[in-house]
């Protein structure tokens, strides 16, 4: 039985150790919060602390990029972390990010760096507005950014950035990045794998709809030949680049038939939860997988799937599990405005079945907790049906 480590004790390690038990791995959960080992389900259940998580391991991942550096080098010496330190440390600051994006000529949005006012000035007499300023390390979910949409807001945004740079608890320093806004049809992702072999495994390009700064609802149809390799292309790039093993999302802008990279995340991925019912083999168990030097499992789309996030929520009406081809996901946490507490998976044998439950979910989920799926549905069902 192989065993896995996996940095991070929340709900995607909680998926790795469902989708694990059928392939005999045995998954443990590093929480950062308590330095503690813990089981990925039962998280009061101790099996030691971080050394003993790594003696016993024989492979080590991570389930977000947010981690001590200190923690990172000690499961690096190890030999045994998968994908490397490298990877996570750049999934987790924007500066590094930019600069594996621009190594591999990868397009992306135009933008600087910001460490200092100097740093600011010279960021608004290069861009044009509006200008988004996204936090070098900790953003995620929308948090630690700022729209800069007319100069009368500058010094405003520049103060509640500074103070945000000097409160940093993190082990390197702070810093902003600036970005051009880019005009986009949609956002997108591709989340795929790669192994020890470089061998690769995309799963179909994915429409991605937000509310509010967080992802709200997936959308998994068919997608053009044209823009899945396109999407491919960026991701062999990538992946080739850092000598990656495991799952690795990339979220996209769309422009016209233009993909341009808005930010990649070394690790299993919300939007990527689709596949757990639309796919053979889902995110969870083919990064698995991946770094335990098994086969990877076939990712192709085997019906329209999307996927809803339950956003500070514990319950759904029993109506949602009525509905054919639904399946539910909670995660076993303490109900918070706007936590993921769960989400729900909808699977149709068309795109215009698809739709038609989607608008029939929304109809029967609370307006104020899904303040907009209503809407998304009905012009997705107004787009299919124009194709």
């Amino acid at each position: 039985m192989t065993k896995v480590l996996v940095l991070g004790a929340g709900q995607l390690a909680r998926m790795m150790d469902l989708a694990g038990s059928p392939l005999n791995l045995d998954i443990a959960a590093f929480d950062p919060r308590t330095n503690k080992v813990v089981h990925p389900i039962a998280n009061d259940y101790i099996l030691g602390n971080l050394e003993d998580g790594i003696n016993n391991a024989d492979v080590i991942t991570a389930e977000f990029e947010h981690l001590a550096h200190d923690v990172l080098e000690k499961c690096q010496a190890s030999g045994k972390l998968l994908p490397s330190s490298t990877a996570i440390k750049i999934g987790g600051d924007r500066r590094l990010e930019k600069n594996l994006l621009e190594s591999c000529q990868v397009a992306n949005a135009t933008h600087k760096i910001i460490s200092n006012y100097d740093d600011f000035k010279i960021a608004l007499s290069q861009l044009s507005l509006p200008i988004i300023f996204k936090s070098a390390l900790e953003g995620y979910d929308g948090k630690g950014q700022w729209r800069l949409k007319s100069m009368k807001q500058a010094e405003v945004i520049w103060a509640e950035m500074e103070d945000f740079i000097k409160q940093a608890n993190t082990s390197v320093p702070q810093a902003i990045v600036a970005e051009q806004m880019v005009p986009f049809d949609r956002e997108v992702s591709i989340v795929g794998a790669r192994n020890t072999k470089g061998e690769i495994a995309v799963y179909p390009v994915t429409e991605n709809h937000h509310t509010n700064g967080v992802l709200s609802v997936s959308l998994a149809l068919p997608v053009t030949d044209e823009l899945q390799q396109q999407a491919f292309e960026v991701f062999s790039k990538l992946t080739q680049a850092l000598d990656y093993v495991g799952i690795l999302a990339i979220e996209f802008f769309q422009v016209g038939d233009e993909l341009l990279v808005n930010e990649i995340a070394p690790r299993v991925h919300n939007s990527g939860h689709w596949t757990q019912q639309g796919a053979d083999t889902c995110q969870f168990e083919n990064h698995l997988r991946a770094i335990c030097a098994l086969p990877l499992g076939n990712t192709e789309l085997i019906r329209p799937t999307a996927m809803v996030n339950i956003l500070g929520e514990d319950s759904v009406p029993e109506a949602v599990l009525a509905m054919p081809g639904v399946a539910i996901h909670w995660y076993e946490k303490e109900k918070r405005a706007g936590r993921k507490m769960g989400h729900i998976n909808l699977c149709a044998e068309s795109s215009i079945e698809l739709a038609n439950k989607l608008i029939q979910l929304a109809g029967i989920l609370d307006d104020h907790a899904y303040p907009d799926l209503a809407d998304f549905a009905q012009q997705l069902k107004q787009k299919v049906s124009n194709n």
